[in-house]
């Protein structure tokens, strides 16, 4: 008989995502992905509410998930709903909770963001190979996070104010976009992660892994153009130098880039610059998994404890 479905609901800064699954071998295996770009905090007001558009739009999202859950007759214990970033800081945050509840039918559970980076960690160890010591980097819509780990170990870990939404907001909302621009994301990122950098350094790496939208967006436009999917300064100063010669926002003209991954490209792009150049890194590969992943084999190893060690 198959073991029952479970499923882990993630609300992001930018993207919403929902993954079901089944152990198989005492391992989840991931039976359905949704995902809906909601960008919250692109609607986060200069009082720090969340607006009523936006907010619509998210809980749009979690009726469709609701839906989908219906549909794989996922039992509310099966069930985990994490929020991130907005989620922590909007003032409006209990009249989003008040009404996702209904809509769901189970309390969203807001996390840290230092635990929010145990579990992109643990997303990485359970879907990514590799030996040696990783620095991995998972940049959101409003936060992001650091850590470094050896095998299933975590040696340090932080989060910290930097994301694509709300760079957006701050940096690049007016086009055609400026080298001055990237000049500010620069200096405004160093001021955020300067008390984190020794420590880093000293920890130090063998290899880089991005985990977010940003390095997904940058490893499909590489794909798309049949070249290494290796991101590198040179890739990015490149990239870079292709959003400046474009005559607007939409960045029509930027080959291989999809639609749907337009509105956060140039600040994710931007972000990535900024943190090569402070932290010398040489080369970032796209993990496996991240927050997600995290969460569904921390539902799978929760479900597979007995009742009385739950």
């Amino acid at each position: 008989m198959p073991t029952p479905a479970y499923a882990a609901i993630t609300l992001g800064s930018n993207s919403f995502n929902m993954l079901v699954a089944r152990t198989i071998g005492h391992q989840p295996v991931i039976i359905a992905k949704y995902k809906r770009k909601v960008r919250l905090a692109e609607g986060i007001t200069k009082d720090g509410v969340l607006n009523e558009a936006v907010m619509a739009r998210g809980l749009d999202c979690l009726a469709m998930f609701a839906t989908m859950l219906k549909k794989h007759n996922i039992d509310a214990e099966h069930l985990a709903v994490l929020a991130t970033a907005t989620l922590r800081m909007i003032a409006n945050a209990d009249e989003f909770h008040r009404r996702a509840l209904p809509i769901l039918g189970h309390p969203i559970e807001v996390i840290s963001g230092m635990r929010e980076a145990e579990l992109i960690y643990q997303g990485m160890v359970a879907t990514t190979t590799g030996q040696g010591r990783r620095l991995v980097i998972d940049i959101g819509g409003a936060s992001t996070e650091f850590i470094v780990g050896d095998g299933n170990s975590v040696l340090f870990k932080t989060s910290v104010p930097i994301g694509s939404v709300l760079f957006n907001k701050q940096f690049f909302n007016t086009a055609p976009f400026q080298q001055l621009d990237f000049d500010d994301v620069y200096h405004h990122i160093f001021t955020v992660i300067e008390p984190h950098v020794e420590k880093l350094r000293n920890l130090g790496w063998h290899s880089v892994l991005g985990a977010s939208g940003a390095v997904q967006s940058v490893v499909s436009v590489l794909a798309h153009r049949e070249v290494s999917e290796v991101i590198t300064l040179e890739v990015l100063i490149g990239l870079k130098d292709e959003i400046l010669a474009q005559p607007d926002a939409k960045l029509a003209h930027i080959d291989g880039l999809r639609s749907d991954r337009r509105p956060t490209f140039v600040s994710g792009v931007a972000i990535l610059l900024a943190l090569f150049e402070h932290l010398s890194i040489d080369a970032l590969h796209l993990s496996g998994g991240a927050l997600r992943e995290g969460v569904i084999h921390m539902l799978a190893q929760r479900l597979a404890l007995p009742p009385t060690l739950v």
